[in-house]
C-alpha cells in the first residue's frame, strides 16, 4: 500500500473535498484523484461513493480510514525516531570489552559521553574470544580484540582500528632475582610459577606461546581476568605474570620488580574491532569517529 495514496485519501476525507485535499496537500485536483483511484484499486475496493461532487465513504473505506490515520501516525513516529537517531539524540553503543582495556577506554567514553550524552553505553564485559563470537553473532556491534601472530586471519572477516600498543613486561615480587634488572629474556622464567589470565583471555594463548618457543611449558599457579588482583598476588609471592607496560606504570615501583620482556619481545596490541561490512548504527559510527580523531596510545 502507497503511504503518500493513504495520505490524500485521509485527507480528502478530513477536508470533505478533493479540491480542498488538493489545496492543503499543495498537489493539483487531478493529482488527488489519481492517487483516491490507484488506492481502490491495488486494495480491489470501493473507498469512497461519489455522487456528483460529493461523496460518502464506503464500509471498506470506514476501515481504511481509521486504520490509515493509525499507519501514518506511526509513519510520522518512524520517522522522528529516525530523525533522533541520526541526530543522536537516543540509542545505545554495545560495545564489547575486556576488563584489561578498562583504563585505556575510560576517557574515550568519557568524551563520548561528553559529546552524546543521550546515547546509552552498553559495555559487555569479557575475554577476547567471547567478544569474537558476539561480534559474529551480531550480539555487539564492535568490541576490543588483541591483535597477535597468531590470529591474523581474523582480519579477513573483521575491521580494526588500533587503540593501545604496549610491551609486555615481567611483573615479579619485590626481591626476585631480577630486581635490579631493566630486561628480561623469557627463558629465563622457566622454572617460575605463572599467574595467568581467565579463561577465554587471549593473551594466555599469546603468552604460552611464546614459552613454548622460548622452549618451556609455563607452569600455571593461579588465574585471574582482573589485573589489580593479578598484581596483588604477584605482590604477595603467588607467582610471576607478564603484563603490559601500560599498566605496569600505574603500580608502585618499590612493590615489585618490573622488567621489559625481550627474547622475544611481546607487544600488546589492542584493537577496536567490528564485522566487515555489516551495519553500523550512527551510535556506532560517532564512537568510531571520535577513536580516529584520537592519537593511539603506545608505551
Amino acid at each position: 500500500m502507497d503511504i503518500r495514496a493513504l495520505r490524500y485519501f485521509v485527507a480528502v476525507v478530513e477536508q470533505q473535498s478533493f479540491s480542498r485535499a488538493a489545496e492543503h496537500l499543495h498537489v493539483t485536483q487531478p493529482t488527488v484523484s489519481k492517487m483516491i483511484q490507484q488506492l481502490e484499486q491495488s486494495l480491489e475496493l470501493t473507498l469512497l461513493e461519489r455522487s456528483g461532487k460529493r461523496f460518502t465513504l464506503t464500509d471498506a473505506g470506514q476501515v481504511v480510514l481509521q486504520r490509515g490515520r493509525a499507519l501514518l501516525a506511526m509513519h510520522e513516529e518512524m520517522g522522528v525516531e529516525l530523525e533522533d537517531l541520526q541526530q543522536l539524540r537516543r540509542g545505545d553503543l554495545r560495545l564489547g570489552v575486556t576488563q584489561q582495556s578498562h583504563a585505556s577506554l575510560a576517557p574515550l567514553l568519557a568524551a563520548y559521553h561528553r559529546r552524546h550524552p543521550h546515547i546509552e553505553l552498553k559495555l559487555f564485559e569479557g575475554g577476547s574470544h567471547g567478544i569474537e563470537a558476539d561480534l559474529r553473532s551480531g550480539v555487539l556491534e564492535m568490541g576490543t580484540l588483541l591483535d597477535h601472530p597468531s590470529n591474523q586471519q581474523l582480519w579477513q572477516e573483521f575491521d580494526s582500528f588500533p587503540l593501545v600498543r604496549s610491551p609486555m613486561c615481567l611483573l615479579a615480587p619485590k626481591d626476585s632475582a631480577w630486581r635490579s634488572r631493566k630486561r628480561v629474556a623469557l627463558r629465563e622464567l622457566a622454572d617460575s610459577p605463572f599467574i595467568f589470565y581467565g579463561e577465554g583471555f587471549a593473551l594466555n594463548e599469546i603468552i604460552a606461546e611464546a614459552c613454548l618457543r622460548a622452549g618451556f611449558k609455563p607452569r600455571i599457579t593461579g588465574r585471574s581476568g582482573q589485573w589489580d588482583f593479578v598484581a596483588s598476588l604477584v605482590r604477595l609471592g603467588v607467582g610471576i605474570t607478564l603484563l603490559p607496560k601500560v599498566f605496569c606504570d600505574t603500580l608502585t615501583p618499590g612493590q615489585f620488580t618490573i622488567a621489559k620482556l625481550e627474547e622475544p619481545a611481546l607487544d600488546w596490541n589492542l584493537m577496536l574491532a567490528w564485522r566487515r561490512g555489516g551495519h553500523l548504527s550512527f551510535a556506532a559510527r560517532a564512537w568510531l569517529d571520535l577513536v580516529r580523531s584520537k592519537p593511539t596510545t603506545g608505551r
